[in-house]
C-alpha cells in the first residue's frame, strides 16, 4: 500500500533521507524545495515500505487506505502533484555532515533561542562537532514558535517539539531560561564565555500598515491572538475581548486563517488541544458571529497555502461565503482548477449587507479588493474603514487583527537591517564567532522544516571558522557564566 503526506507536514526532509526509491519531492536539491508548504509522495514510485512514516517527526505520513474522513483528500493531493511529471527522478548527490578536524578543540557555543531554528542548529552541532552548547531563551518555557506560534488546534505540528527536546537533554547541552540578551546579559558577555554565539531569535516584531487608529484597544496582530490562545507569557489573560459580533482580519495568509479558525471553531473541539485555559474560557463566552478576512487584492493573489485552506474549509464546512464585491465571483469562476482562486469555486458568492449585524451560525466572509484606510473608534475599536476605488465604507467590528507579516527586532551590539528586518549575514555568518539562523537570518518566510537546511548552512560556516582559528578566545568558563547569571537574576 502506498503512502501519502497530509496537512501537518513540516517539510524538513526527514522522510526524504530515508526513502529507498526517491519518491518524495521536492528534495533539497530541487528548485522548489523550501517554497512549498509540504512534501509529496509519488504513488507511482512508492513501494509502501513505511520508512517515511517512521521518520516523520510530526506524524504526517499515512498509508492511503488509512486516510479516511477529512484526511481522504490528501491522497488525491499527492497524486495530483505528479500528474504531469515523469515517473523517474535523478538521484541527487549524497550529502554528508561536515565535521571539525580531529585536532581542533571542541568549541563552546551559545545558542540564543529554543524554537525550531535553534533546535535544528543544536542537532547539527551535536552531530558534526564535540561542541559544549549553552541554550539561552528569554522565555521560561522552551519551544519558541512551536510552543507559542503554532495554533493549538494543530497538535500534530507541535509534536516536532519532542524531537528538539531530546537534543536539549543531551549531556553536552545546558539550558538557561528566563534570560534575555540585551537585558540580563550582553552580547559581549556571551562572547567572553563562548567561542561562538548563534542567534535563533526569530521575527518577534510584526508589521503594521501605519493607519490612523491602529493603536486603539481592540487592535492587535493576528499572531498575538494565536500567542494568546497558546498562553504566551507576554499576552495577558484579559488581552483579548470577544464581546463584539464581528471581527475583521486584515490579510489572508496562514496566520490569518489560524486566527479565523480559532475564533469560529466549536470550543468543545478545542478543549482537547493545548489551548490556554483563559482562551478556551473566553471562546466559550464569545459573542463573535462573523469573521471577515479582508484582502487588498483579488482572490487570485490570496496568500494562504492550499493545505491550510483545505483545513479551514473542512472545519467550517458550509459556513464560508465570498463577498461578491469587486467582481470576486467572476474571478473565481474563471480561475484554473487547483489555483489559489480556484480553491474557492464551490463557495457561495453573495452581496453581503454590511449594514446588518451578523446573524445565524458563525461564519467566515472573504472580502477582496478592499484596502483598509482607518480604524474607527474612541476608547475602543468600533469599525474598520475600507476603500475600494469607488469610495469608502465602515465595516462595524469590535476587534481588528493585522496579519500583514512579521519582522525581526534589533539586538544590542549586533548589526540590524531596518528595511528587511534581519541581522545582516553571509550564509549565516554575521562575523567570525557570531552567527544567525532562521527568520532572523533570512526573513519571516518558510515553515518549520525550512530551518533544517538553514541551520546546516550556518553551522557549516561556524565549522569553517573554527577550523581556521577565527572563533572567539572565550577566556571565561561555564562556572563563571553561571555565576554571572545568578548575579543578574
Amino acid at each position: 500500500m502506498t503512502y501519502a503526506i497530509t496537512q501537518s507536514c513540516c517539510a524538513d526532509a526527514s522522510c526524504i533521507s530515508v526513502c529507498p526509491v526517491n519518491c518524495i519531492h521536492p528534495t533539497p536539491d530541487e528548485p522548489d524545495f523550501g517554497t512549498t508548504d509540504r512534501l509529496y509522495i509519488d504513488p507511482r514510485a512508492c513501494i509502501g515500505c513505511g520508512a517515511c512514516a517512521d521518520a516523520c517527526p510530526v506524524d504526517a505520513v499515512f498509508p492511503i487506505d488509512k486516510l479516511t474522513g477529512e484526511l481522504s483528500v490528501h491522497a488525491e493531493i499527492n497524486r495530483e502533484r505528479f500528474s504531469e511529471i515523469p515517473a523517474s527522478y535523478p538521484w541527487g548527490q549524497p550529502q554528508f555532515p561536515r565535521s571539525l578536524p580531529t585536532d581542533a578543540a571542541a568549541p563552546k557555543v551559545a545558542v540564543v533561542g529554543t524554537g525550531p531554528a535553534a533546535g535544528y542548529a543544536v542537532q547539527s552541532l551535536l552531530r558534526s562537532t564535540d561542541a559544549e552548547i549553552t541554550l539561552i531563551d528569554r522565555m521560561t518555557t522552551p519551544g519558541g514558535l512551536i510552543k507559542f506560534g503554532v495554533a493549538p488546534d494543530h497538535p500534530s505540528t507541535k509534536q516536532i517539539e519532542h524531537t528538539f527536546a531530546t537534543s536539549y537533554k543531551h549531556p553536552r547541552v545546558r539550558m538557561h531560561l528566563g534570560v534575555e540578551v540585551g537585558r540580563h546579559i550582553s552580547h559581549a558577555e556571551l562572547t567572553e564565555h563562548h567561542n561562538a554565539v548563534i542567534y535563533a531569535v526569530g521575527a518577534p516584531g510584526h508589521r503594521t500598515l501605519g493607519l490612523p487608529g491602529e493603536d486603539l484597544p481592540g487592535t492587535l496582530a493576528a499572531r498575538e491572538f494565536v500567542a494568546w490562545c497558546n498562553g504566551h507569557p507576554d499576552m495577558a489573560a484579559d488581552a483579548v475581548e470577544l464581546s463584539s459580533e464581528r471581527v475583521v482580519i486584515v490579510g489572508n495568509g496562514n496566520v490569518a486563517l489560524d486566527a479565523a479558525r480559532l475564533l469560529l471553531s466549536d470550543p468543545d473541539e478545542l478543549a482537547g488541544t493545548p489551548i490556554a485555559e483563559h482562551a478556551l474560557a473566553a471562546l466559550r463566552k464569545s459573542k463573535v458571529r462573523e469573521v471577515v478576512l479582508l484582502a487588498r487584492r483579488g482572490p487570485e493573489h490570496a496568500a494562504y497555502t492550499r493545505s491550510e485552506w483545505i483545513g479551514i474549509q473542512q472545519r467550517l464546512a458550509g459556513r464560508i461565503v465570498v463577498d461578491g464585491h469587486g467582481g470576486a465571483g467572476e474571478v473565481i469562476a474563471a480561475a484554473a482548477e487547483g489555483s489559489t482562486a480556484g480553491l474557492l469555486r464551490d463557495l457561495p458568492v453573495e452581496d453581503v449587507d454590511w449594514d446588518r449585524a451578523p446573524a445565524g451560525d458563525r461564519r467566515l466572509v472573504l472580502r477582496f479588493s478592499s484596502a483598509p484606510a482607518e480604524v474607527v473608534g474612541d476608547a475602543q475599536v468600533r469599525a474598520l474603514r475600507v476603500g475600494d476605488g469607488s469610495g469608502s465604507r465602515d465595516l462595524d467590528a469590535g476587534m481588528v487583527l493585522w496579519s500583514v507579516g512579521s519582522r525581526g527586532v534589533r539586538i544590542p551590539q549586533l548589526p540590524f537591517d531596518e528595511a528587511s528586518g534581519v541581522i545582516p549575514n553571509e550564509a549565516g555568518r554575521v562575523q567570525p564567532g557570531t552567527y544567525v539562523v532562521g527568520w532572523a537570518k533570512r526573513g519571516a518566510a518558510g515553515g518549520i522544516g525550512a530551518n533544517r537546511a538553514c541551520a546546516a548552512e550556518t553551522v557549516d560556516a561556524l565549522i569553517d571558522d573554527a577550523a581556521a582559528g577565527r572563533l572567539h578566545a572565550a577566556p571565561k568558563n561555564a562556572k563563571s557564566f553561571n555565576k554571572l547569571l545568578r548575579s543578574r537574576k
